[in-house]
Protein backbone atom coordinates (compact mmCIF):
# COMPACT_ATOMS: atom_id res chain seq x y z
CA UNK A 1 0.00 0.00 0.00
CA UNK A 2 2.20 2.62 -1.09
CA UNK A 3 1.33 6.10 -1.02
CA UNK A 4 1.66 8.65 -3.33
CA UNK A 5 2.37 12.28 -2.25
CA UNK A 6 -0.72 13.32 -3.28
CA UNK A 7 -2.33 10.95 -1.26
CA UNK A 8 -0.46 11.49 1.86
CA UNK A 9 -1.75 15.45 1.38
CA UNK A 10 -5.14 14.09 0.91
CA UNK A 11 -5.39 11.41 3.17
CA UNK A 12 -4.19 14.21 6.48
CA UNK A 13 -6.84 16.41 4.89
CA UNK A 14 -9.28 14.38 5.15
CA UNK A 15 -8.55 12.51 8.47
CA UNK A 16 -8.58 16.13 9.88
CA UNK A 17 -11.91 16.60 8.12
CA UNK A 18 -13.46 13.54 10.09
CA UNK A 19 -12.24 15.25 12.93
CA UNK A 20 -13.19 18.90 12.87
CA UNK A 21 -17.28 17.44 11.77
CA UNK A 22 -16.61 15.15 15.27
CA UNK A 23 -16.01 18.56 16.84
CA UNK A 24 -18.53 20.47 15.08
CA UNK A 25 -21.26 17.95 16.18
CA UNK A 26 -20.60 17.26 19.38
CA UNK A 27 -23.38 18.90 20.97
CA UNK A 28 -25.63 16.57 19.72
CA UNK A 29 -24.57 13.09 21.41
CA UNK A 30 -24.06 10.30 19.07
CA UNK A 31 -25.16 12.46 16.26
CA UNK A 32 -21.91 12.77 14.09
CA UNK A 33 -20.72 11.78 10.19
CA UNK A 34 -17.71 9.41 11.03
CA UNK A 35 -19.78 6.40 10.16
CA UNK A 36 -20.59 8.57 6.47
CA UNK A 37 -17.01 9.13 5.92
CA UNK A 38 -15.71 5.63 7.29
CA UNK A 39 -17.99 4.21 4.16
CA UNK A 40 -17.69 6.44 1.60
CA UNK A 41 -13.64 6.35 2.31
CA UNK A 42 -13.45 2.93 2.14
CA UNK A 43 -15.64 2.37 -0.81
CA UNK A 44 -13.43 5.04 -2.59
CA UNK A 45 -9.70 4.24 -1.20
CA UNK A 46 -10.62 0.51 -0.05
CA UNK A 47 -7.27 -0.24 1.87
CA UNK A 48 -6.05 2.98 1.80
CA UNK A 49 -8.87 4.53 3.93
CA UNK A 50 -6.79 2.81 7.12
CA UNK A 51 -4.91 5.59 6.85
CA UNK A 52 -7.28 8.77 7.08
CA UNK A 53 -8.97 6.87 10.31
CA UNK A 54 -6.30 6.03 12.01
CA UNK A 55 -5.56 10.25 11.11
CA UNK A 56 -8.88 10.57 13.00
CA UNK A 57 -8.20 8.55 16.17
CA UNK A 58 -4.90 9.83 16.48
CA UNK A 59 -6.08 13.42 16.24
CA UNK A 60 -8.27 12.37 18.71
CA UNK A 61 -5.20 10.99 20.96
CA UNK A 62 -3.59 14.41 20.54
CA UNK A 63 -6.57 17.06 20.88
CA UNK A 64 -8.42 15.33 23.52
CA UNK A 65 -6.15 12.81 25.56
CA UNK A 66 -4.79 9.30 24.94
CA UNK A 67 -7.08 7.83 28.36
CA UNK A 68 -8.94 5.24 28.52
CA UNK A 69 -12.06 6.40 26.37
CA UNK A 70 -9.86 6.73 23.46
CA UNK A 71 -8.37 2.85 23.53
CA UNK A 72 -11.50 1.45 21.86
CA UNK A 73 -10.76 3.85 18.70
CA UNK A 74 -7.91 1.92 17.82
CA UNK A 75 -10.36 -1.37 16.57
CA UNK A 76 -13.79 -0.04 16.83
CA UNK A 77 -13.96 2.06 13.42
CA UNK A 78 -11.77 -0.83 11.88
CA UNK A 79 -14.83 -3.00 12.59
CA UNK A 80 -17.00 -0.56 10.15
CA UNK A 81 -13.83 -0.66 7.31
CA UNK A 82 -14.14 -4.27 7.60
CA UNK A 83 -17.72 -4.46 6.97
CA UNK A 84 -17.55 -1.87 4.28
CA UNK A 85 -14.50 -4.25 2.75
CA UNK A 86 -16.62 -7.61 2.81
CA UNK A 87 -19.59 -5.86 0.27
CA UNK A 88 -19.61 -6.89 -2.65
CA UNK A 89 -17.68 -3.91 -5.11
CA UNK A 90 -20.69 -4.20 -7.76
CA UNK A 91 -23.97 -4.33 -6.18
CA UNK A 92 -27.25 -3.17 -8.05
CA UNK A 93 -27.22 0.96 -8.07
CA UNK A 94 -30.16 1.44 -6.40
CA UNK A 95 -29.19 -1.15 -3.88
CA UNK A 96 -25.74 0.50 -2.78
CA UNK A 97 -27.88 3.54 -0.51
CA UNK A 98 -29.59 1.47 1.47
CA UNK A 99 -26.84 -1.01 2.03
CA UNK A 100 -24.41 1.42 3.22
CA UNK A 101 -27.01 3.26 5.52
CA UNK A 102 -27.72 -0.30 6.53
CA UNK A 103 -24.27 -0.91 7.38
CA UNK A 104 -23.66 2.45 8.69
CA UNK A 105 -26.64 2.25 11.25
CA UNK A 106 -25.36 -1.12 12.35
CA UNK A 107 -22.20 0.20 13.38
CA UNK A 108 -23.96 2.60 15.64
CA UNK A 109 -26.30 0.24 17.55
CA UNK A 110 -23.56 -2.03 17.73
CA UNK A 111 -21.15 0.46 19.17
CA UNK A 112 -21.69 0.12 22.86
CA UNK A 113 -20.58 -3.77 22.31
CA UNK A 114 -17.85 -3.16 20.44
CA UNK A 115 -16.61 -0.90 22.70
CA UNK A 116 -17.31 -2.49 25.90
CA UNK A 117 -14.88 -5.49 25.60
CA UNK A 118 -11.83 -3.03 26.15
CA UNK A 119 -13.40 -1.03 28.84
CA UNK A 120 -14.31 -4.62 30.72
CA UNK A 121 -10.33 -5.41 30.42
CA UNK A 122 -9.51 -1.60 31.58
CA UNK A 123 -11.68 -1.30 34.14
CA UNK A 124 -11.40 -4.62 35.87
CA UNK A 125 -15.21 -5.62 34.91
CA UNK A 126 -16.34 -9.11 34.85
CA UNK A 127 -18.57 -10.80 32.11
CA UNK A 128 -21.84 -9.37 33.74
CA UNK A 129 -20.33 -5.92 34.44
CA UNK A 130 -19.77 -5.66 30.88
CA UNK A 131 -23.49 -6.86 29.76
CA UNK A 132 -24.74 -4.57 32.61
CA UNK A 133 -22.16 -1.87 30.77
CA UNK A 134 -23.91 -2.77 27.34
CA UNK A 135 -27.27 -2.73 28.29
CA UNK A 136 -26.99 0.64 30.04
CA UNK A 137 -25.72 2.08 26.94
CA UNK A 138 -28.36 0.64 24.75
CA UNK A 139 -30.63 3.98 24.72
CA UNK A 140 -27.20 6.14 23.26
CA UNK A 141 -26.46 3.23 21.28
CA UNK A 142 -30.47 3.06 19.86
CA UNK A 143 -29.42 7.21 19.12
CA UNK A 144 -26.16 6.41 17.23
CA UNK A 145 -27.45 3.98 14.78
CA UNK A 146 -31.06 5.92 14.51
CA UNK A 147 -28.48 8.83 13.64
CA UNK A 148 -26.42 6.94 11.49
CA UNK A 149 -29.14 5.35 9.11
CA UNK A 150 -30.06 9.35 8.43
CA UNK A 151 -26.59 10.31 8.25
CA UNK A 152 -25.61 7.70 5.43
CA UNK A 153 -28.07 9.78 3.23
CA UNK A 154 -24.66 11.69 2.44
CA UNK A 155 -22.71 8.41 1.68
CA UNK A 156 -23.30 8.60 -1.54
CA UNK A 157 -23.11 12.10 -2.74
CA UNK A 158 -19.62 11.76 -0.87
CA UNK A 159 -18.36 8.69 -3.20
CA UNK A 160 -19.45 10.50 -6.08
CA UNK A 161 -17.54 13.70 -5.05
CA UNK A 162 -14.57 11.42 -4.11
CA UNK A 163 -14.54 9.71 -7.37
CA UNK A 164 -14.99 12.80 -9.19
CA UNK A 165 -11.90 14.65 -7.46
CA UNK A 166 -9.51 11.19 -7.62
CA UNK A 167 -10.52 11.57 -11.53
CA UNK A 168 -10.10 15.37 -11.98
CA UNK A 169 -6.67 15.75 -9.92
CA UNK A 170 -3.10 15.42 -11.30
CA UNK A 171 -1.49 12.31 -9.77
CA UNK A 172 1.87 13.11 -8.04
Amino acid sequence: MKLTIKEIAVFGMLGGVMYASKMIMELLPNVHLLGVFIVAFTVVYRQKALYIIYTYVFLNGIFSGFAAWWIPYLYVWTVLWGAVMLLPRKMPRKAEPFVYMMVCAAHGFLFGTLYAPAQAILFGLSFQGMVAWIIAGLPWDCIHGISNFFCGILIMPLIYVLRFAERNTVNS
